[in-house]
């Protein structure tokens, strides 16, 4: 079973930067493609970005230009670095496939506030 355990969250001023880490237990994640989500209190879980096997990436409107998914095979691990952030950003960040979804991990938490 595939564990996915994100990092890297914490409490940012709006304006500021975060880099979110996804490490994944197998190398299962080399071969699919994987997305980071979040989910904002009261709000639907949301996909924001996704990275192909090979690196192709997408982003929601909401976070293009400022927010960028790369992923390491070697070492199994996604990541999310985030700039310019705003409060409408502050949500747990989770990362999971982008189809055919692995149990979820615990997430990061992302609090974007003066």
């Amino acid at each position: 079973q595939v564990q996915l355990v994100e990092s890297g969250g914490g409490l940012v001023q709006p304006g500021g930067s975060l880099r979110l880490s996804c490490a994944a237990s197998r190398t299962i994640f080399r071969t699919i493609a994987m997305g980071w989500y979040r989910q904002a209190p009261g709000k639907q879980r949301e996909l924001v970005a996704t990275s192909s096997s090979g690196g192709t990436t997408n982003y929601v409107d909401s976070v293009k230009g400022r927010f960028t998914i790369s992923r390491d095979n070697a070492k199994n691990t996604l990541y999310l670095q985030m700039n310019s952030l705003k409060p409408d950003d502050t949500a747990v960040y989770y990362c999971n496939a982008q189809t055919n979804l692995l149990p979820w991990g615990q997430g990061t938490q992302v609090t974007v506030s003066s």
